[in-house]
């Protein structure tokens, strides 16, 4: 397995914070929203920087999405930042009425997603969101990995004509991906070279993955790992390529099993390779108020979950 190097730890927040200030220099039009959560959606540098290009809309997330979808239509560029719960189940109506419906320019940035929320609990810990977000039409959905791809990703969502869902979260996570790397959407990013099993793995997963990949090599398995930054569009051609020399799966994301990443890759391959596939997900269920980590070993999320889960899907193979 290839050896990463850590630059450190840094919330993925907080790379979202930082892409929104250098898109805001990159393009006059870039203007951001915010439900009254400015400190936690990391946006005050913006708003120092661009104090007439910000609105504060209260705890009002409809209201925003509104907003937003108006902005667009004198060429502005909206980010509407709220947490991941309320930017998706409070205001799907908005969203798929005024943005996704409209094809409108909007992007919609979703912080504290998943389990990693923490002790916040589970009315806050939203695990149906990218399924929401990808069934509507025209929707992008992106959930970065650490602080540097969710810096990226965040300018290349304000280059990016039409909607846009960025997803990312609360805790500190290694920072592994490179600083000056150029984000490209619905392109995976392919981490290590294997030839026994796929990881295909999202957001905070992808790190578990690459420590789940170090204990396997120790064992003597190989790990083709894939870092599945875009869930829609899905980048098919990586999978169907990791496949067919791996010949089994697993994939791992903090989102409920029922309509993440897991079933886009099934079906992916239900139409081109069927092929044995393991899913690191959450069981259909909510979460509850603990530490992340506590979470993430209970609800099955941790990187010795995904070493069973490898193990178990090469058992499988023919």
């Amino acid at each position: 397995m290839k050896k990463f190097e850590v630059t450190g730890k840094k919330d993925t927040r907080s790379g979202f914070g930082a892409g929104l200030l250098e898109a805001g220099r990159n393009d006059q039009n870039v203007v951001a929203l915010c439900a009254d959560l400015v400190g936690s959606l990391k946006m005050q540098d913006f708003i120092d920087e661009f104090p007439e290009r910000f609105f504060q809309t209260g705890i009002a997330e409809a209201n925003m999405i509104g907003m937003s979808a108006g902005l667009t239509i004198g060429g502005k560029i909206p980010f509407a930042g709220t947490f991941a719960n309320f930017a998706t189940g409070r205001v799907y109506d908005q969203i798929r009425q005024a943005v996704a419906y409209s094809g409108k320019n909007v992007k919609i940035a979703a912080s504290h997603a998943g389990l990693t929320l923490g002790e916040d609990g589970a009315t806050h810990q939203i695990l149906e969101d990218i399924g929401l977000m990808k069934m509507l039409p025209g929707m992008v959905v992106i959930n970065p990995c650490d602080f540097n791809q969710t810096k990226a990703a965040t300018i290349a969502a304000a280059k990016y004509d039409g909607p846009v869902y960025l997803r990312f979260g609360r805790p500190s996570v290694p920072i592994f991906t490179p600083a000056d790397q150029e984000f490209e959407i619905g392109k995976a990013v392919h981490l290590n070279e294997g030839s026994d099993v796929t990881i295909v793995a999202t957001g905070h997963l992808v790190w578990k993955a690459i420590e789940a990949g170090t204990e396997l090599a120790k064992e003597g398995l190989s790990v083709d790992l894939i870092n599945i930054h875009t869930i829609k569009p899905l980048d098919a051609d990586a999978i169907l390529k990791s496949v067919a020399k791996t010949g089994a799966v697993v994939t791992c994301e903090e989102h409920n099993v029922l309509g993440g990443l897991g079933e886009s890759v099934a079906r992916v391959l239900a139409l081109n390779n069927p092929t044995p596939q393991e899913f690191i997900a959450v069981n259909d269920s909510f979460g509850e108020s603990a530490t992340p980590d506590q979470l993430m070993e209970k609800y099955g999320l941790s990187s010795g979950h995904i070493v069973a889960a490898v193990k178990k899907v090469i058992s499988r193979k023919k």
